[in-house]
């Protein structure tokens, strides 16, 4: 069975948009750069999609992910202080 291929996103976007152009066919496209036409199908309508997230405030995505970062951070906090406690209580009995 043969390996999967990853593209990067660069190449990707340079299929789509050269679909998107019209300038060549799918076909035509999918023999220049080596890609099967329902891939290329897949990459216009992501890219069309997707496009809005373009003109939006790049920001966001590493806003949310900060967001997480900071929840996953205070879930650990509680966590220890649990701990700390539970141990503490323990020191105490003895």
């Amino acid at each position: 069975m043969a390996k999967r291929k990853n593209h990067a996103p660069d190449f990707k976007a340079k299929v789509a948009l050269a679909a998107m152009s019209g300038n060549k066919t799918v076909a035509e496209l999918s023999t220049e750069y080596g890609v099967h036409q329902t891939q290329i199908n897949r990459w216009v309508k992501q890219l069309k999609d997707n496009a809005s997230g373009v003109f939006s405030n790049g920001s966001q995505p590493a806003e949310r992910r900060l967001e997480k970062d900071i929840q996953k951070l205070h879930a650990k906090i509680g966590q220890l202080i649990v701990e700390r406690d539970f141990l503490l209580e323990a020191w105490e009995k003895r």
